[in-house]
């Protein structure tokens, strides 16, 4: 038994030509290059119309993670990492010893309050 319908499936009648030139409007683009310490090279395209000032100068690289810049001789260095630091790190540079122990005490004060064990 033969199915009736469209021989093109997925289309409408009178849909009109498929293809690129109905998709809208492209803007013209320039293209810049950007070069990593390692000698690679990523191109990015903006907008024709975007001044200089707002096309960055520096971008990471996607195949190295390295920073990379537009003047290919002299690439961006890598920036010295810093170690990864915990939450308690930071809170030792923030308060003292003594700060700390004083904290510490007033914590403690709260907790035995609601707990009902507060030593006189």
């Amino acid at each position: 038994m033969a199915s009736g319908g469209s021989a093109i499936r997925g289309s409408r009648v009178g849909a009109g030509p498929m293809g690129e030139q109905d998709h809208g409007y492209h803007a013209d683009r320039i293209a810049i290059s950007y070069w990593d310490a390692l000698g690679n090279e990523t191109v990015r395209h903006f907008a024709a119309n975007v001044p200089d000032e707002e096309i960055p100068e520096t971008i990471d690289c996607p195949t190295s993670g390295l920073p990379a810049g537009r003047d290919k001789a002299n690439p961006p260095e890598v920036a010295k990492l810093e170690p990864y630091k915990t939450h308690l790190a930071y809170v030792k540079e923030r308060r003292t010893e003594a700060e700390a122990e004083e904290l510490l005490e007033e914590a403690l004060q709260q907790l035995r309050a609601r707990r009902g064990t507060v030593s006189k």
